[in-house]
């Protein structure tokens, strides 16, 4: 039998659309093993609103985590399960029916990115609701800690860093592999847990096959690593041998159905080459 539970007044006004832009059977398919009887159960319960009938997100939340320009995002629970939400954040500078347009655009290609890479095994959140009329957005909360927090560590060894940044670089190479550009890789979007890494906020990322795309993508990263954390001169060279050892370990990237992905090397290259542009233009 279904329960009827009531939505808090943060979600009021908001209509649940519950993932329906990639249907439900291959939502459930994405979700780990262990979670998918919980969420069989829960993403049929019928949420009533106060004020009519109709179907919202149950999301508690517990603590705001950022405020940007473009989201805010709270943690929280949702269904009694530790998650994330992001809200999209209306701008006031844009047309209105332009800004919403884009804003379901940017949170639909979020949400199917992070099913696509969660599906291939990469460790990101994977995503339980989506409610792109209200702009919110549902995803697992993950543990670890911030790649800045771990670098910035006082108890951070050498050979720890060197550790943590060429696991990095692996699971760079994992996402670029699947002709994905992250689009943000800084320091704060990468969550360290013992010996796993974490990729979050893929509100920037995209699918891409131009070697130029990924060459930016690993250019970000250096660029953080150099302003940010200065006092492991050299970062990038750690994530740049991670990243080439993964494909080493995995051999070619496959042909996809949108072509080829730039090899590992070939990334590199051409990150050298945006190097030598920067300093050049600088």
């Amino acid at each position: 039998m279904r329960s009827a539970i009531a939505c808090s007044s943060t979600d009021k006004d908001v209509s649940m659309k519950s993932t329906e832009h990639i249907g439900r059977e291959m939502a459930m398919a994405l979700i780990q093993p262990k979670a998918q009887s919980f969420l069989k159960e829960r993403m049929g319960v019928n949420v009533q609103k106060e004020d009519r009938g109709g179907r919202c997100m149950v999301f508690e939340p517990t603590e705001r985590l950022h405020l940007g320009a473009e989201a805010e995002v709270w943690k929280g629970t949702w269904f009694g399960r530790p998650a994330v939400r992001k809200q999209r954040r209306p701008r006031s500078w844009r047309h209105p029916n332009l800004d919403h347009r884009l804003g379901v655009r940017r949170m639909i290609s979020e949400a199917r990115l992070l099913i696509r890479t969660r599906k291939a095994g990469l460790s990101v959140p994977s995503v339980w609701d989506l409610d792109y009329e209200g702009g919110q957005l549902i995803i697992e909360h993950l543990n670890g800690r911030p790649l800045i927090d771990v670098l910035n560590d006082e108890t951070t060894t050498a050979p720890r860093a060197e550790s943590v940044l060429r696991k990095v670089g692996a699971a760079v190479r994992a996402l670029h592999r699947m002709a994905t550009t992250h689009g943000d890789l800084s320091s704060n979007n990468i969550l360290i847990e013992d010996e796993e890494v974490h990729l979050i906020d893929f509100g920037l990322a995209s699918v891409e096959y131009d070697v130029e795309r990924f060459g930016i993508d690993l250019h970000v990263l250096d660029e953080i690593l150099g302003a940010s954390h200065p006092q492991w001169e050299g970062g990038i060279d750690w994530v740049i041998e991670g990243y080439l050892a993964a494909e080493d370990e995995l051999g070619p990237p496959q042909v996809l159905q949108g072509g080829a992905v730039p090899t590992a090397n070939e990334v590199h290259t051409r990150l050298v080459d945006i190097r030598t542009r920067v300093r050049y233009h600088g």
